[in-house]
């Protein structure tokens, strides 16, 4: 609907290509709806002859140094889901302020040249007596690099490792050929709702390997957010399949001030129970609580209690029958009592939902909740999918292009160290 209806969009396919295939069809039947004919991307880390390549950390994307401590913050936080709750602490914000200073000095070296993930981590891998002078000659991280260079200076080897270790272990396994040769790349940009440039942007993740993809596209989804929320960008729709096996920090505000700038999100879960394991119980409950529609099929425990607590009470007839011997009495009450239990919530069928939905001023609608079964046409269902059109292939990469890609970065930083070790001993030396 949202194409037939001319938005941007982007799609977060956990399962690559279910929904990806979907969206590619539907944009070619429909883009004559659209006043500029969108482009359409994929990222996927799998098949790279049907990736394109798109640096998340485009130094033309970056204003200011709060744009890097996000992205730090997002990677660190997608791979290491424990620290979500530990915001704050010493071990966590330490390594988030290692990755931001990295990554800003990147951005600033020789107006971003090497301005990306792949080399951030490289960088990273640099001994500290070479790693440190080198970050300490861009002013605007002094401050963030200060703590790393005393704690270095002053011998605290155990507790510049623990600083630094958990950053270094972590983005390590994004060290892979492949991701570096995706992330590395600029086919397009992330601001998907230009008006000049819309985009339909679909990202496959796979779920032998969530953990690692996961992180990387919630870097992805969280840079790409930043340039949708603005004001006079095109419509545009943001769908999470599975939303808690990505991080996006803030998702909550996202949700609450993106309508104004029409974005409409959709979050697809199988249980608010993950929400709260992923997320912290704070955060999921307000991420629940600020959406405006809400359908679900069958869940169970907690979070049918949940939805049966959101549709509320409603008067309801009660009907009691009293037998004596003499005679039958029947009593008619009412009585307030829930819309829709959580049992009925727990025993729905497949293809059964409840639900919620919001309206318009100009547009009522008296029956905002609803419990119903979805009809489906099965046969010109299966009729439809079978016309679908395989998503094409965008060029064919031969395994050599992506390690040599892979070594290319690697020569890049060691070049970059080396250049400016060598500047720093010339300026000492005058």
């Amino acid at each position: 609907q949202h194409i037939e209806k001319g938005f941007a969009m982007f799609v977060y396919d956990f399962k690559y290509d279910d929904l990806s295939k979907i969206v590619y069809n539907w944009l070619q039947q429909n883009k004559h709806n659209y006043q500029v004919k969108p482009s359409f991307y994929v990222i996927n880390f799998d098949n790279l002859s049907i990736s394109h390549r798109c640096n998340p950390l485009d130094p033309n994307m970056m204003n200011d140094i709060t744009d890097a401590t996000e992205s730090a913050r997002t990677i660190l936080l997608g791979l290491n889901r424990e620290w979500i709750n530990k915001q704050g602490d010493f071990f966590v914000e330490s390594p988030i302020n290692f990755v931001t200073a990295i990554i800003w000095f990147l951005k600033k070296y020789e107006d971003g040249k090497y301005c990306t993930l792949p080399h951030v981590i490289e960088l990273m891998q640099a001994q500290y007596d070479e790693l440190f002078p080198v970050l300490n000659t861009q002013p605007e991280i002094e401050v963030l690099v200060n703590p790393f260079i005393t704690a270095y200076q002053n011998d605290a080897m155990e507790q510049l490792e623990g600083q630094v270790a958990s950053a270094k272990i972590g983005m390590a396994r994004l060290a892979s050929p492949q991701l570096y040769w995706v992330l590395s790349g600029n086919d397009f940009t992330l601001d998907i709702n230009n008006p000049k440039h819309p985009k339909i942007v679909c990202v496959g993740n796979n779920p032998e390997k969530q953990q690692i993809y996961g992180a990387v596209l919630s870097l992805y989804i969280s840079r790409l957010i930043r340039q949708v929320n603005r004001k006079g960008m095109q419509k545009c729709s943001l769908v999470f399949d599975e939303f808690p096996t990505i991080y996006f920090n803030n998702m909550d505000s996202l949700i609450a001030t993106a309508r104004s700038n029409k974005v409409a999100t959709t979050l697809a879960m199988q249980d608010f129970s993950q929400l709260k394991k992923d997320y912290g119980k704070e955060q999921a409950d307000v991420i629940v609580n600020i959406t405006g529609n809400i359908i679900s099929g069958q869940v169970m425990g907690e979070t049918s209690k949940l939805l049966s607590e959101r549709f509320g009470k409603i008067m309801q007839d009660r009907q009691s029958v009293s037998v004596n011997r003499t005679d039958t009495s029947i009593s008619h009450s009412k009585q307030l009592d829930s819309a829709i239990p959580a049992s009925k919530i727990a025993a729905l069928s497949s293809g059964e939902f409840v639900g919620l939905v919001a309206d318009n001023p100009d547009e009522k609608i008296k029956l905002k909740m609803f419990h119903a079964e979805i009809i489906n046409d099965a046969d010109k269902l299966n009729e439809e999918v079978s016309r679908y059109k395989d998503i094409p292939v965008i060029s064919y990469v031969t395994q050599q292009q992506v390690l040599d890609n892979y070594y290319q970065v690697k020569m890049e930083v060691k070049r970059l160290i080396g250049e400016e070790v060598e500047r720093l001993k010339a300026a000492i030396d005058k």
